[in-house]
């Protein structure tokens, strides 16, 4: 991949989030739609923002019983997808299933800890051990489900990296160095998610919020 940023739009106007991704097609490689714009858009957002020519990731995080995912899965078979999400706490069945109901050419990856959830917060919803830990341990059923990959913080994808080789690696909550965290609890910089190994990296606010997000975009990309 030559360029390994995608841009998050979840912009609730169809006008402006077709404008925002026309403003930095050169200057990324794709786009990710995520539930509000999915939820406010539907099929027709999505064919939209695909008429620009860059890969679609639909970050949908679906999590549901096997049955349930896999139709969700077919359903959405004619956006042709480049990536999709679903939750690895979903289960081995359901991430099966959710494989195997996927496009060809649609990669299909879980979603392990939310980048906005630290030790603490894992504490408070009753999961043992670290975010770092649980995060591996799901990438390993993620793997064993025979998905093409996870979603993680850069903080953990250089050592799910070392237990899982040929795997895709999508990293979110990526900051720039200048740029402020936000409700991002474990953000690292396009520059240490790709030197740690990530295949993407999902950069919304930073780009979209800028007052030339052309050039943030260019920018970011300089710094790989």
């Amino acid at each position: 991949m030559s360029n390994p940023i995608y841009l998050a739009v979840d912009l609730p106007d169809l006008a402006r989030a077709t404008a925002l991704v026309q403003s930095v097609r050169a200057h990324v490689g794709g786009v990710k739609l995520g539930l509000e714009f999915f939820c406010a858009h539907g099929h027709h957002g999505v064919h939209e923002i695909a008429k620009l020519g860059l890969p679609i990731f639909l970050d949908l995080k679906l999590h549901d019983i096997p049955n349930t995912v896999a139709a969700a899965m077919q359903a959405i078979h004619v956006l042709e997808p480049a990536i999709v999400t679903v939750h690895a706490a979903g289960g081995r069945a359901m991430m099966e299933d959710a494989k195997a109901a996927a496009g060809a050419n649609t990669k299909v990856v879980a979603v392990t800890m939310l980048t906005s959830l630290d030790d603490d917060d894992m504490g408070q919803i009753g999961m043992a051990g670290s975010a770092h830990d649980s995060v591996l341990r799901l990438a390993e059923l993620a793997h064993q489900a025979g998905l093409d990959g996870i979603v993680c913080s850069g903080q953990e994808v250089g050592a799910v990296r070392h237990q899982w080789r040929d795997g895709f690696f999508v990293v979110p909550g990526v900051r720039p160095a200048s740029a402020t965290a936000g409700d991002q609890k474990r953000a690292v910089t396009p520059r240490q998610a790709r030197d740690a190994g990530a295949s993407v990296l999902v950069i919304g606010r930073p780009i979209a919020r800028a007052a030339e997000p052309d050039n943030a975009a260019r920018e970011i990309m300089a710094t790989l």
